[in-house]
């Protein structure tokens, strides 16, 4: 049950804020509980958790891709207990005011990643503030081995080219790229995310691999010699590995560099014009972790002045805009931040920020368990009642 509502009753409104109120839909009216989802979440699991847990749902239909601070004041209004909040938007200060005075017991972002949520802020208000992990490690990782691919062997050009009705005939010399069968992958940032990544590229094309991680991975290090020696048993040649000291050790190794690394101050514009140009000439570059770990301009001007060099790109400095130029690289693969955008994941991540909002509206614990799995497969009679992921329950004590 649901009804569409622009301005649904003084509780999403505030005296505070000078901005219209954006227009909601309202599923479970009678809930007890007011939740404000700011954007429209794919699949129907992550609303049936929600109006089980005696949730009156608001989800914004504002035609806005992004919502401003004001927008979302305006939609917490006087009385709100929960937030479900996306990326794009600015969770600062301000926000977790809103939040506080509106009664807020807390706020999940639609993401794994909390860049756009200053916690020390939700901390000081006694906030707590949920987010998604646990059902993205495959799904990126795919796109940047799709990226890796397009990039190297020059897809997307090809595929302009062809749209332009410019193919007259087979040519030895026309959009030749790059083999990455039995070449040397580089990995910065060893997480899950990277690890699949690597695993992909070297099952698939039995790569060498470099990785650089602030911490030895040594589970990681036990499958790559496992790996090797699966292929000695096959009567085929061991893939090699080790660990980098330096991000500048690994860069002049390798044919390909991904980067799945966290963005805090040692990483942002990790890339710059000095590391860029510690790369091979023919080397590419791949980014699905975070836009700013980039300098894009320096990249920019790298793309232009080595047209052998390739990178692929799902995330950008200034999202949603990119650095004057970049567009126009013919070696420059980009696509929209869509790493996660596969029905398992993005229903996945809308499950667990549901069921962040849920548990911390009735007061549930939180999880504290890596195996996320029951909160996605079980029944939703069935789903503990506990909060799958609080980035700061440390520090509130709600351990």
């Amino acid at each position: 049950m649901f009804s569409f509502c622009s301005f649904c009753s003084s509780s999403s409104s505030s005296s505070s804020s000078s901005a219209a109120v954006p227009p909601v839909e309202v599923h479970n009216p009678a809930g007890k509980h007011r939740v404000l989802v700011t954007k429209n979440l794919p699949g129907e699991r992550w609303m049936q958790l929600l109006v089980a847990a005696d949730c009156r749902v608001e989800v914004c239909t504002s035609p806005d891709v992004i919502l401003s601070n004001e927008q979302i004041v305006s939609l917490i209004g006087q009385k709100c207990d929960g937030v479900l909040g996306q990326l794009t938007e600015n969770w600062n200060h301000e926000l977790f005011e809103a939040l506080k005075q509106a009664g807020g017991k807390g706020m999940s972002n639609y993401a794994v990643g909390y860049n756009n949520v200053h916690v020390p802020s939700a901390t000081e208000r006694g906030i707590p503030v949920g987010n998604t992990p646990g059902v993205l490690t495959e799904t990126t990782a795919e796109l940047a081995a799709a990226l890796t691919l397009a990039a190297a062997r020059r897809v997307v050009e090809a595929d302009v080219f062809m749209r332009a009705g410019k193919y007259e005939g087979w040519l030895p010399t026309l959009f030749v790229g790059h083999l990455l069968q039995r070449k040397t992958v580089g990995i910065v940032g060893a997480g899950r995310i990277g690890q699949a990544y690597a695993k992909m590229l070297v099952e698939g094309h039995k790569m060498d691999l470099v990785y650089y991680d602030p911490f030895p991975q040594p589970a990681f290090e036990k499958y790559l010699d496992g790996y090797g020696k699966f292929l000695e048993s096959q009567g085929d040649e061991p893939i090699k590995w080790r660990r980098a000291e330096s991000v500048e050790e690994l860069l002049p190794q390798c044919d390909v560099v991904s980067l799945h690394c966290l963005l805090d101050d040692n990483t942002r514009h990790l890339m710059n014009e000095a590391r860029l140009n510690m790369m091979k000439d023919t080397a590419v570059l791949v980014n699905a972790a975070r836009g700013p770990v980039i300098d894009e301009v320096a990249l920019v001007k790298h793309l232009k002045d080595n047209p052998t060099f390739m990178c692929g790109l799902d995330v950008f400095e200034d999202e949603p805009l990119m650095k004057p130029g970049l567009a126009d690289c013919p070696n420059a693969v980009i696509v929209p931040h869509i790493a996660s955008a596969s029905l398992y994941t993005r229903g996945g991540m809308a499950t667990l920020a549901a069921q962040n909002v849920a548990a911390l509206v009735n007061g549930y614990p939180v999880w504290n368990k890596q195996d996320i799995t029951p909160f996605l497969d079980m029944p939703i009679a069935e789903v503990p009642k506990a909060a799958p992921s609080i980035v700061n329950a440390k520090e509130l004590g709600i351990e």
